[in-house]
C-alpha cells in the first residue's frame, strides 16, 4: 500500500475490488452517484487520499466506506479489504445532537 499522496477514485475503487470494472468505477463518478467526504463527484479523476469518505448506492444499497490506504496494484480480495473500512452509520448521523 502506498502512503501518503492521492490516487484517482476510478483507480482506487477498482484496485479495492469495490467495482468489477475501472469502466463502471468511471461511470459511477461521472452519473454523480458518488460523494466523497459529503460533495457530488461527476469526474473519475477526483483524488482520494487516505482518511476520506466515500458514499455510493452500488447493487441496491447504499455503502459508506472510510479510505485505510491507498494501493499500488490491483490485488487479491484479502489484500483489497484492508483499503477501506465500512462506516456503520453516516458522518452526519453520527454526530448526534448536543442538548
Amino acid at each position: 500500500m502506498a502512503e501518503g499522496g492521492s490516487l484517482r477514485l476510478d483507480k482506487f475503487l477498482w484496485f479495492a475490488r469495490i467495482v468489477k470494472t475501472r469502466g463502471l468505477a468511471q461511470q459511477l463518478a461521472q452519473e454523480g452517484r458518488l460523494r466523497l467526504a459529503g460533495r457530488v463527484v461527476d469526474r473519475a479523476h477526483a483524488p482520494v487520499r487516505v482518511g476520506d469518505v466515500l458514499s455510493f448506492a452500488l447493487r441496491g444499497q447504499v455503502r459508506v466506506i472510510k479510505v485505510e490506504g491507498l494501493p499500488t496494484r490491483r490485488g487479491p480480495p484479502a489484500e483489497a479489504r484492508l483499503l477501506y473500512s465500512e462506516v456503520p452509520e453516516g458522518p452526519l448521523t453520527s454526530q448526534g445532537s448536543q442538548d
